[in-house]
């Protein structure tokens, strides 16, 4: 087993008998053992659940009965999705101790294609952060250098996958919290269409943006992952009723022909070492045959402004369930009202306080239309400005973070942690697919990923474009 071992040739090695799932559970959590209380990826590590779910696919092998096309390979799940009688926190004091009474639909599908939960996922509180530093329950650190965050605001199951702990994880992303720890951890992260993944079982931060998405080694693994989450779901109405995406068949093909643009203003504010790795990844797709130039979507300097002001809106709508009466944590109070008041300071740490003050603020009688209502315009305008680009282009390409991972403690302003996620958020606002993928270093000799945007359901052309990338070597190592 090695840190970058592929899922699909550990699946294939346990279909065949070459190794167990019950070896290849043990070769991780030895990994585990011996790096974790440095990386803290994890809430929990589930060991003995996972030994018998492993024993349970060894023994569906003997009896000749297929295991499904992650036979064996251990997974890592965001510490927001429901998993039926573990823990599940949200990295939040609020939900500790708290286990569901169901799973979340990926975790059914994941377990349906033979994969062994082997932990849950550290992340920023109720996934708000970019950087894990907002876990109530202490941050993950980058493993490719541990003085630096691993971005968030699933850094968790990021560091996982870089660590080696698991060679697939999932993670949730509202407005880049796949994407941004992933460029920063050096591995692969989808967010896919909004409504192509299920998000029953996700515990929300904000409904219009949250989607599901996988952590990966590579390319191919990301790509047959997302086949098995994909796919509609009653128990979640914003699904969307399309056919399950053909991804590994096809991300071979090559990107010749294709048209791709790269988004000069989310080019333009990210530093130099970034930006010389997007323009090495448009010659390496022009090498393959594409078609490479530059693009305005003019719309998306407002992004940050707009999502900023929708998010917490719905955060603050979403969470006014934590009240201390049904679930979650309760302080003792003289009335009723002191008791939600006490549960929520207790139970919510400052960001996620901020966030749903800033929210209730933009509701509020007499701002609603001022900043609520003006955001969803600039909503509607980012979709406009994306529409016209789309019409003559078939792919998009930016940086997924405008710098690489950073120190802890180095962004205490909110402002300079929010612009973490500049390049990311357009995509949560429309609903478009998008994706990282690891290419070449940056600065202090850390990952750097590129973004690839695609339209809604556009996620098979976007898997070969990646597979290329994931080929291509940067033609020249940035310097300090």
């Amino acid at each position: 087993m090695t840190p970058d071992e592929s899922a699909l040739s550990i699946a294939e090695d346990v279909r065949h008998g070459r190794r167990s799932a019950v070896e290849v559970l043990e070769s991780y959590l030895a990994v585990i053992d011996a790096t974790e209380k440095e990386i803290h990826a994890f809430n929990l590590v589930t060991r003995d659940r996972a030994l018998a779910t492993a024993q349970d696919v060894d023994a569906k092998i003997s009896r000749g009965i297929e295991p499904g096309p992650l036979a064996g390979v251990p997974i890592a799940y965001n510490d927001n999705l429901c998993t039926w009688g573990v823990e599940t926190t949200c990295s939040s004091r609020m939900l500790e101790g708290w286990k569901p009474p169901y799973n979340a639909t990926v975790v059914d599908r994941m377990s349906a294609a033979g994969a062994v939960m082997i932990g849950k996922t550290n992340l920023d509180e109720f996934a708000m952060g970019s950087s894990t530093e907002n876990s109530a329950f202490g941050p993950t650190r980058n493993p490719v250098d541990v003085s630096r965050v691993p971005g968030g605001s699933s850094g968790g199951s990021a560091a996982a996958v870089a660590a080696g702990f698991a060679p697939l994880a999932l993670g949730s992303d509202t407005g880049g919290s796949i994407r941004q720890p992933a460029a920063l951890c050096g591995v692969v992260g989808v967010k896919p269409t909004y409504g192509l993944v299920s998000r029953f079982g996700l515990i929300a931060f904000a409904s219009s943006f949250d989607q599901i998405g996988p952590f990966a080694n590579n390319v191919a693994d990301a790509a047959v992952a997302l086949e098995v989450l994909a796919g509609q779901d009653i128990a979640d109405s914003t699904c969307i009723p399309s056919p399950e995406p053909t991804l590994l068949a096809e991300i071979n093909r090559g990107v010749e022909g294709l048209r791709i643009g790269i988004v000069r203003e989310l080019l333009d504010g990210s530093d130099e070492d970034v930006a010389l790795r997007v323009h090495q990844a448009a010659e390496a797709l022009v090498a393959a045959g594409a078609f490479v130039d530059e693009v305005s979507v003019p719309a998306v300097e407002y992004g940050l402004t707009a999502y900023y002001l929708i998010a917490p809106a719905e955060a603050s709508s979403n969470l006014a369930r934590y009240d201390g009466v049904r679930y979650g944590l309760r302080r003792r109070g003289s009335n009723v009202e002191e008791m939600n008041m006490l549960s929520r300071r207790h139970g919510f740490g400052d960001e996620v306080i901020a966030r749903i003050m800033l929210g209730t603020f933009a509701l509020s009688a007499g701002y609603y239309d001022a900043y609520y209502g003006k955001a969803q315009k600039i909503r509607s305008l980012i979709r406009r400005d994306f529409d016209i680009v789309y019409a003559n282009h078939d792919l998009l390409l930016s940086p997924t973070s405008p710098s690489v991972a950073f120190k802890f403690g180095e962004r205490s302003d909110p402002m300079s942690m929010y612009r973490s996620d500049v390049c990311t958020i357009p995509s949560n606002l429309v609903g478009d697919a998008s994706m990282s993928v690891p290419f070449g270093n940056g600065s202090h000799n850390m990952p750097v990923g590129v973004q690839i945007m695609a339209p809604a359901l556009g996620e098979a052309l976007m898997f070969r474009a990646a597979a290329v990338l994931e080929l291509a070597e940067p033609v020249e190592e940035v310097h300090d």
